[in-house]
């Protein structure tokens, strides 16, 4: 079996978006950890991660994530992640891991790209 793990990058204004899809794992999450560094090397530090395709979520992705929010922190950036549109309410995979190990309410959580890349918009509580 085939498991397809992409990453995307999309430009939104002040925000770079990297949109992920498939299982983020031991295998897949070194290659999140590097797009994230590769977005920070040129000089973006505002983030937004779009997990809402992400149906698997390990802990080495869970490191990923918080070492992401750890550099962009560092250089004064922020993290946003986008967990499923229906997130806390169906207990999407990514939801319930972060919730699990205790660390979901060190992310700013919203359910959509619209929402994630406005500077007013509340994020979604924990």
């Amino acid at each position: 079996m085939v498991v397809t793990f992409t990453v995307t990058d999309q430009d939104n204004g002040a925000w770079a978006v990297l949109r992920v899809s498939g299982e983020l794992d031991l295998v897949t999450s070194p290659v999140l950890r590097q797009r994230v560094h590769d977005v920070v090397a040129e000089g973006r530090h505002r983030l937004v991660l779009d997990l809402s395709e992400v149906w698997f979520c390990d802990s080495s992705g869970v490191g990923v994530l918080i070492a992401s929010r750890r550099l962009l922190r560092s250089c004064q950036g922020r993290l946003r992640l986008i967990l499923p549109a229906r997130g806390a309410a169906d207990g999407s995979h990514v939801n319930k891991v972060l919730g699990a190990l205790g660390v979901r309410r060190l992310f700013e959580v919203h359910p959509d790209v619209p929402s994630a890349v406005d500077e007013d918009a509340r994020p979604l509580s924990a």
